[in-house]
């Protein structure tokens, strides 16, 4: 009989430990916590699986109007390198914003951007990035290509209206150098995962 009173005692106490409300006091809040943990848990997983399975790459984040690549520098040029295709070598590879002048209280459209030569001549490429509601910068696959090649011109540039490239710019057209811009609408620059 007494372990029949020990035994209730107990179911009753357990009882009211997981009724009890944790706002108020009265009971522990270990569940509660417990659970925020698994959900944050399960959420972490849910986004890394939509960014393996997205077309799209994450290559780096804003902190307070500062670039931090999550991909590093050097993987850049490689991975340009791959995308010319053509014997091109790119010795920078950087991520640039640009803000239309109308739109300055609007975030600015960034640009992933390779610069080398070929053969001598001056190579560039600028591949836009997708801002995030997190301030993170992804790649798509769907991102459109713009390549610039020089033709004795020492250095080309992208010409801008607004945040959108348009057209090219020779720094220095004295000896009737040329910069052509073509345009490809889509990119393997990070080739899918096997």
């Amino acid at each position: 009989m007494l372990g029949a009173i020990l035994l209730s005692a107990c179911e009753t106490s357990r009882r009211t430990r997981e009724t009890a409300n944790p706002d108020d006091g009265t009971g522990t809040s270990e569940p509660t916590r417990r659970s925020t943990r698994i959900e944050r848990k399960e959420q972490k997983e849910t986004a890394e699986l939509r960014i393996v399975d997205s077309p799209n790459r994450l290559v780096a984040s804003v902190v307070e109007s500062k670039v931090q690549y999550k991909v590093p520098r050097e993987i850049l040029m490689q991975q340009f390198n791959r995308q010319f295709d053509d014997g091109t070598v790119v010795d920078k590879a950087l991520v640039r914003p640009i803000q239309g002048k109308a739109k300055t209280k609007e975030k600015p459209v960034y640009y992933l951007v390779g610069m080398g030569l070929r053969n001598g001549m001056f190579r560039a490429m600028a591949l836009p990035l997708q801002l995030s509601t997190d301030n993170e910068l992804y790649l798509s696959t769907t991102a459109e290509r713009y390549v610039l090649e020089g033709r004795g011109c020492q250095m080309c540039y992208f010409n801008f209206e607004g945040d959108k490239i348009t057209g090219t710019l020779c720094d220095d057209n004295s000896g009737g150098g040329t910069c052509t811009l073509t345009v490809v609408d889509s990119n393997t620059f990070f080739p899918p995962k096997q």
